[in-house]
């Protein structure tokens, strides 16, 4: 919950500052947080807050994707200046060589398994919403 009031407090500190962008974005985290405490019917855990925001995140990265194959680079600019916000209130996510190390570490003490869903389960319980799945699915992969 330190989280929210972060944002909150940030939020607030936006509106005196005429930030719009930063506004915009800020409530829009806001909202989604709320949506996530309604359907859980419970406050939010800090986890559960990092899964949302990281959410966003990928929301983000896919529409700068497809706005820079439908040649809109001023709206793909706006969506990077907004995931770069968000991301801000994420924890530090880990660098590729730190997931092998995770993934290596688990091979050496045999809890990797040799099955790729397992291998997975194993990694992602170990690095719990600090790296992207992606690239824990390479590393997996080249360690199998």
């Amino acid at each position: 919950m330190a989280q929210v009031k972060t944002i909150e407090q940030d939020l607030k500190l936006a509106m005196k500052a005429k930030n719009q962008l930063k506004v915009s974005v800020l409530r829009m985290v806001l909202s989604a947080l709320h949506n996530e405490e309604i359907a859980k019917r419970k406050p939010l855990e800090e986890e559960e807050v990092n899964r949302v925001l990281s959410k966003e995140v990928k929301k983000r990265q896919e529409a700068i994707e497809l706005y820079k194959q439908g040649n809109r680079p001023e709206l793909a600019d706006k969506e990077e200046a907004e995931m770069e916000l968000i991301g801000t209130y994420l924890p530090q996510m880990m660098s590729e060589a730190e997931v092998k190390v995770v993934v290596e570490g688990l091979k050496a003490k045999g809890e990797l398994g040799t099955d790729f869903g397992m291998a997975m389960r194993a990694v992602l319980a170990q690095v719990k919403g600090r790296a992207d799945g992606k690239m824990v699915a390479e590393a997996v992969k080249s360690s199998l």
